[in-house]
């Protein structure tokens, strides 16, 4: 269950940061209001998981690492933004840091 929290979190972060972008500095409704709305299912659906157990370094990393990776490539795929291999290189790093966590807090 505390998985499912954190995907749900992870989903309402990215779809309010994707909002942030097309609000266009809060000049646009619609996209404005799912960035609020956004922003405040994503800390409610986090906070499930941890009161449900999940430690915070691990939620945190992995709620930050997989948005920070799937904002990159819906920026890349959609928004006509680029990606280099440096960035790409550092998502993969911010990946690796968190399986780090993981690994680290199993034993």
């Amino acid at each position: 269950m505390t998985l499912l929290f954190l995907a749900l979190a992870i989903v309402s972060e990215v779809t309010a940061t994707v909002s942030l972008k097309l609000s266009e500095g809060f000049s646009k409704l619609v996209p404005s209001i799912v960035v609020v709305l956004g922003y405040g299912a994503a800390f409610l659906f986090l906070s499930q998981a941890l009161k449900r157990g999940m430690a915070i370094g691990v939620a945190y990393g992995i709620w930050s690492a997989v948005g920070v990776a799937a904002i990159a490539l819906i920026g890349a795929l959609f928004l006509g933004e680029r990606l280099n291999l440096v960035q790409v290189g550092g998502i993969g790093l911010v990946i690796l840091g968190v399986l780090a966590l993981e690994l680290g807090g199993a034993h």
